[in-house]
């Protein structure tokens, strides 16, 4: 245990290349759930936790870590099972989402696995919906849940997903515009796709890099001139089959695709991501989530591409 324990900050550094490394844990019983490891800062021993009055249900406490004070979730009860007993046996995934630091309690930690994005498999089509599963893979026949921690997250939380009404004062028509939307959690797609619907521009989801990447080639078969007609692509970075960096190193590989917009939209934060960014030839990282800065954002894409295109 201790080995899984001291590897963590050493294994964050893993990024690009279409690979990943999972943390495996258990929650109740026997089945395996994962979390990739580089939105793990640290494994911990569950500390004491102090409850906080008219908190969520889910939030066990808070505590105090390395001098920050972090809300601790039950995992368990998060994806809508019982509550973990005995915490002290159980352990703390210290992990960062969308700019804010917070624990995780699980069960146990089994261990770390190193694996390719094409590995991971989207849930059955439906399943994501009414689960908390954002994929699915199978490590020594065993199969692994990786739970869509946005998911969690929201319904936890919480957070408006309305932007400002100075953000959407005098808008141009964007009926000649389009933007693709790629991303594995259905939250995190509906959280970009109401704000898309707020500026009024036209979209198609994808649930993964692979998927968009289809859907492009698609388009060029059809015809369709995709640098005048779709404005940006809007895509997460963490996703089965085919992650973001991959898609835009991709996107910049197809013919009639290679100068297309991109904008790769993630809860990984940090230079490091920043600087993936721009080896892999992406426009634009912008960290989850505020639905003004990703307005913004948009807003201001849209108009360059609508001069550029006489739109």
């Amino acid at each position: 245990m201790s080995s899984i324990l001291d590897g963590v900050d050493l294994r964050t550094q893993l990024a690009g290349a279409n690979r990943l490394e999972l943390l495996l844990f258990r929650l109740h019983g026997r089945q395996l759930f994962g979390i990739n490891v580089f939105k793990v800062q640290e494994v911990i021993q569950c500390p004491p936790l102090t409850k906080v009055p008219k908190a969520h249900p889910v939030v066990r406490g808070i505590a105090n870590m390395r001098g920050n004070t972090i809300s601790v979730m039950d995992l368990s009860m998060a994806i809508g099972g019982m509550p973990l007993d005995d915490l002290k046996s159980c352990f703390v995934i210290v992990t960062e989402y969308n700019r804010a630091i917070q624990g995780f309690i699980v069960g146990s930690v089994d261990r770390i696995i190193n694996m390719n994005w094409s590995e991971i498999k989207p849930p059955p089509r439906g399943a994501a919906a009414s689960s908390y599963m954002t994929a699915v893979t199978q490590v020594e026949n065993e199969l692994v849940e990786i739970i869509d921690v946005e998911k969690v997250m929201a319904e936890v939380l919480g957070k408006s997903d309305r932007v400002n009404e100075e953000t959407l004062v005098d808008q141009a028509d964007t009926s000649q515009q389009h933007v693709l939307v790629v991303d594995d959690s259905v939250v995190a797609r509906h959280q970009v796709t109401n704000v898309l619907n707020q500026l009024g521009v036209g979209y198609t989801e994808c649930r993964n890099g692979r998927e968009a990447l289809d859907q492009l080639q698609a388009w060029n078969a059809e015809g369709k001139h995709l640098e005048s007609w779709l404005a940006m692509v809007i895509s997460d970075i963490e996703m089965p089959s085919m992650d973001g960096y991959s898609l835009t190193s991709a996107i910049r590989r197809e013919p009639g695709c290679e100068n297309l917009y991109v904008i790769l939209h993630t809860s990984l934060s940090g230079i490091f991501n920043e600087s993936m960014t721009n080896k892999v030839g992406a426009n634009q990282f912008l960290p989850k989530y505020d639905p003004n800065v990703l307005a913004k954002a948009v807003r201001a894409r849209l108009d360059i591409h609508r001069m550029e295109y006489g739109l």
